[in-house]
This record gives C-alpha cells, structure tokens and sequence, in this order.
C-alpha cells in the first residue's frame, strides 16, 4: 500500500473518481488533491521547508492538460527544484492524452513509472500494486 498519494487534475470529477477507487481497492493510506502544476509545486515548496522531510508522496498522479501550469511545466520545476530532496517519489502520467509523442516524451523522466490512460479503473490500479 503506497502511504501518501498526490493527485494533480484540474477535473474535480476525475478528482473524485480517483479517490473512490483508491479507497475501494486500499491503495493508498492518504490522498492529497491539486489541481494544477502550480498548487502541486507549491504543495512540495511547503514540505521542503517542513521539519518532517520523510512526509512527502510516495506516488503521483499527473495529468498532463492542465490550466495554470500544465504536467509538462509541473515535471521540469520539479526536477529544478524538488528531485534531489524528493528522490523517493515516482509519478504516473494520468491521461486523456494518448498521443504516443507524449508518451516517449514521458519516457525522458526517470522517475515517471507508468502512463496510464483516463480515466482510471479499477483494474487499472490493481495492476499499479506492484508499485
């Protein structure tokens, strides 16, 4: 079970619906909503300079096509600013994207584990247990 998930959707309703079927299939412990690049690093600028440095994520979803700051913008301050403190944590593209460009493009991310197409299913996720 992954101990603290972030979710970053601009799509309440896909917000939602990720939540339900994490808790259906006991995914995760904790789940954390943003819902863009922006709130999502400045979700991390807080942990940074938190005390507790062992409280971060374990996984995120990231969708790609988002107001404000989109994944892309999102992937490379986080890099920037967050990869080396933040080394433990791994994402997976959540998408309704299935350009297969974006996809290799993903690929370029070490710490980018999967990419999963919107919206998410249960079996999906079961198949993300191995994580």
């Amino acid at each position: 079970m992954i101990k603290k998930l972030l979710c970053v959707d601009d799509d309440k309703t896909t917000l939602t619906l990720i939540k339900l079927i994490v808790n259906k299939v006991s995914f995760a412990e904790e789940i954390i909503t943003k819902q863009n690049g922006k709130e999502a690093l400045e979700y991390y600028h807080e942990l940074s300079e938190s005390a507790v440095t062992d409280d971060y994520p374990d996984l995120v979803f990231l969708d790609l096509n988002m107001p404000i700051m989109n994944g892309w913008d999102f992937l490379d301050e986080f890099v920037a600013q967050f990869y080396k403190k933040f080394a433990g944590t791994k994402i997976i593209i959540l998408s309704s994207s299935t350009d297969p460009e974006e996809k290799e493009r993903a690929k370029k991310y070490p710490f980018i584990i999967d990419y999963v197409s919107k919206p998410l299913t249960v079996s999906a996720l079961k198949n993300l247990l191995i994580v």
